[in-house]
């Protein structure tokens, strides 16, 4: 695939016409990762679109490749690039990556004193996000707005969040802040030279997390589906 031919970009109310396609492919791949992002319907992300809030990524021809929006949190606080959602069959092809950076180019345009934040389970979106700055936190380091936590209700380990008080989860939270950060390269480097210390952690964190809502049998011992747990070990 030429990357080449695909167009990244600030969305506009012209791209209303992919609203549906995104949002049903975000529940798609929600499903098929056993975890899950706030659900949005057609209508927020056109919003998103018409408020100039959204980069998408088309191609030459027109065909959608992929999306992501800015939401603001704590009163214009806190910022988190969320709904990052690529067409299936773009994926591994580097477009992830542009998408992320030129939402958060758009991000630091609009909301210059602004933290930046994400949560994530996956190694790859942690790699994109120490490319441009972004550190490991605590939960507590996050917005503390309830509408923000309301939207990880859609979420199959939502029962977990809460459980621990909103202060710790399968996901991993990184942050952007702009008055006290490191150098896009010195993050950048940390995670290379890390990477299978926090492979470990990572999966070390998700089955201590899990373990407590492992399903009992008559027995009373612990089982749950082998294909539930290897989801958050892939």
């Amino acid at each position: 695939m030429d990357n080449q031919n695909i167009s990244i970009r600030v969305a506009s109310a012209a791209d209303k016409i992919f609203s549906k396609i995104i949002t049903d492919e975000m529940a798609a791949s929600a499903a098929a990762r056993g975890t899950g992002i706030a659900k949005r319907s057609p209508e927020y992300v056109e919003q998103k679109m018409e408020e100039g809030k959204a980069v998408i990524a088309v191609t030459a021809d027109g065909t959608w490749v992929g999306f992501c929006y800015i939401e603001t949190w704590s009163h214009g606080e806190y910022v988190a690039n969320s709904g990052l959602i690529v067409s299936p069959a773009f994926r591994k092809t580097g477009v992830a990556k542009a998408i992320k950076k030129r939402i958060f180019e758009l991000s630091r345009q609009k909301y210059p004193e602004a933290k930046i934040f994400g949560l994530t389970t996956g190694l790859a979106v942690m790699k994109i996000n120490s490319e441009l700055g972004y550190e490991p936190v605590t939960y507590s380091e996050l917005t503390q707005d309830d509408a923000f936590w309301e939207g990880c209700k859609s979420c199959v380990n939502y029962d977990i969040l809460m459980s621990k008080d909103r202060k710790n989860c399968l996901c991993t939270a990184m942050l952007y802040d702009p008055k006290d950060h490191y150098k896009p390269e010195e993050t950048k480097q940390f995670f290379e030279q890390n990477k299978k210390g926090l492979e470990r952690l990572l999966r070390f964190k998700q089955w201590k997390l899990l373990k407590p809502f492992l399903k009992k049998n008559k027995n009373g011992n612990n089982t749950t589906s082998l294909k539930s747990i290897l989801k958050f070990f892939s």
